[in-house]
Order: C-alpha cells, then structure tokens, then sequence
C-alpha cells in the first residue's frame, strides 16, 4: 500500500536543544532516507543555523524558504533572499542569521557515498540541554519515556546509555548500550573511546560489547 503526507511547517511542533530552534521535518513524516529539518529565525539577527563544519559527515543543502539570510561560509559572507539554495561540503564552517523577521530555511543532508541512518537527535534534543548541564541522574529517569515512544533510534539509546554511565547506573548503562549497538554498528566505535563510560570501562560486559 502506497502512502503520503502532508503538512504546513506551522504545523510541526518546535524543538531546541539549546541552541537554534528547528522543525523535525524527517521526524514528522518518518522519512528514512535523508535528514531534513526546518529552522525559523523570528527577529532580524537571530541565528538560524548554529555554527558547526560537519566534517567528515554531512553534506548540506539550504533552502532559504520565506525572508533573507546572511550565511557565513568558511569566513565569508553570502546574501540569501528567499528562493535561494546555499550547498556546503563537509568541513565547511557554516552558520546563518535571520536578516528579515521570520526568515526559514529548510536544511537536507546526508553523508557522501554512505546510506542514511537516523539516530534521533531530534528526538534527543529535549534532553540535551539537561546533559550539557550536567543533569544526569534526571536525563537517565526521562530518557526512559523517549526510550519506550522511540525504539527506532539507535542514537538515543546510546545518549540515555551515556546519562546512566555518568548517572552511576553501569547494568542500564550496558542494556542500552547494548541496544544501541543492536540498532547502529556505528555506536560500537564510538563507544570505545567515550569518556561518558569511564565507570563501565573496565567491567567484562562492556569491553565485550565494544571488543576490548
């Protein structure tokens, strides 16, 4: 059975993890086979997109939907009117602000050459915040509800995995990680050299999970 969807931006519920705003568009439509979101920047000088490179990771495609930007790209600045599409490779140094109140752009990446997983850092990015502070025993509790409303996503379990390792929580730690695994051999690499689990480094079940 085929299947479609539609849906106005307005319609998607806002997220943040602290940094810029954004619209889970893959979230919301379930899509699987490329990242895409939407970042709204309300008053003139908001930064819609944070400064990052992606290196060795995405390649991005900005479309700027409604307003004007100003994208600083590697340094340089580039004048985006609405109808304008802004690519960057991966490594280069990109961010954007809004030069007209409620300028959107929707951004759609993907890694070169490599099949897209999603790991659900949209989903994710409600506890980000809490993490970065340093929250860990309250990231583990709630990370238990994203858990169970999102399975899909092997990068949440291994998100929650790190809270529980920091939280003192090694058995969660090693079940959710485990999951994780399960879901993505990219997080097996990733864990080996995470110094979120420094207290389960040494015990016999992570060092199999991660073939130490």
């Amino acid at each position: 059975m085929t299947y479609y969807a539609t849906s106005q931006l307005h319609e998607i519920d806002e997220l943040s993890d602290g940094r810029c705003p954004l619209r889970p568009v893959r979230h919301h439509f379930g899509i699987t086979s490329f990242g895409v979101n939407a970042f709204t920047g309300s008053k003139v000088g908001d930064r819609i997109i944070n400064e990052h490179d992606e290196a060795d990771e995405h390649e991005e495609l900005y479309v700027v939907q409604q307003g004007r930007a100003r994208f600083e790209l590697d340094g340089e600045q580039v004048d985006a009117p609405a109808g304008t599409l802004v690519f960057a490779e991966p490594g280069v140094t990109r961010t954007a602000f809004a030069e007209e109140p409620e300028t959107t752009l929707i951004a759609i990446g993907g890694a070169p050459g490599q099949p897209y997983e999603p790991h659900g850092w949209e989903v994710w990015s409600q506890l980000a915040p809490l993490f970065q502070a340093g929250e860990y025993e309250q990231v583990a509790d709630r990370g238990r509800d994203l858990l169970e409303g999102h399975p899909e996503y092997a990068g949440v379990f291994y998100n929650v995995a790190c809270a529980e390792a920091l939280a003192g929580r090694g058995d969660d730690a090693i079940e959710h990680l485990r999951d994780s695994i399960e879901r993505s051999e990219r997080f097996r690499e990733l864990a080996k050299d995470d110094s979120d689990f420094e207290s389960i480094r040494e015990e016999p079940a992570f060092k199999e999970l991660v073939g130490g």
